[in-house]
């Protein structure tokens, strides 16, 4: 049988989760603006502004929407928790989207025509998206557990 303790991480894991993942569509996919997606990997300083710029207003959304759930639902979340999972968001997040990584992954697991695909599908894209996602797991579960 679960404890309350048990019980308690899990649901906190399943909420952290599903509250970042919906923070993460709307921080890539609204909050970002056509500036900083058009330079995140860019060199020098203009992609390094472009990227501060994006990880900042992705995380701020994904933050308020994790804390406006977490508050709406009571959930016990701890100040370590949420700094860990964060700061892997952040981490992971900037280096996924200087998109070398990703494209490097792909030529090593077999798929370098997905890495070029742009139709039906663009392979990038996709392939970017599933690694911001399982990123997004570890980082609830550091949340959820921490």
């Amino acid at each position: 049988m679960m404890s309350a303790e048990q019980l308690t991480i899990q649901a906190t894991f399943g909420v952290a989760l599903l509250a970042l993942l919906i923070g993460h569509q709307l921080g890539d996919h609204i909050a970002q603006t056509d500036k900083q997606a058009d330079n995140k990997a860019a060199k020098g300083r203009a992609g390094l502004r472009a990227m501060a710029g994006h990880l900042l207003s992705y995380h701020l959304t994904a933050g308020a929407v994790l804390a406006g759930t977490a508050f709406t639902l009571e959930l016990p979340l701890s100040p370590v928790g949420v700094a860990a999972g964060f700061a892997f968001s952040i981490v992971s997040h900037a280096i996924l989207d200087r998109r070398t990584p990703v494209r490097r992954l792909l030529r090593l697991t077999g798929s370098p025509v997905f890495a070029q695909q742009t139709s039906p599908v663009c392979g990038m894209y996709v392939a970017d998206q599933a690694l911001h996602w399982f990123s997004l797991l570890v980082s609830a579960l550091l949340i959820a557990r921490l």
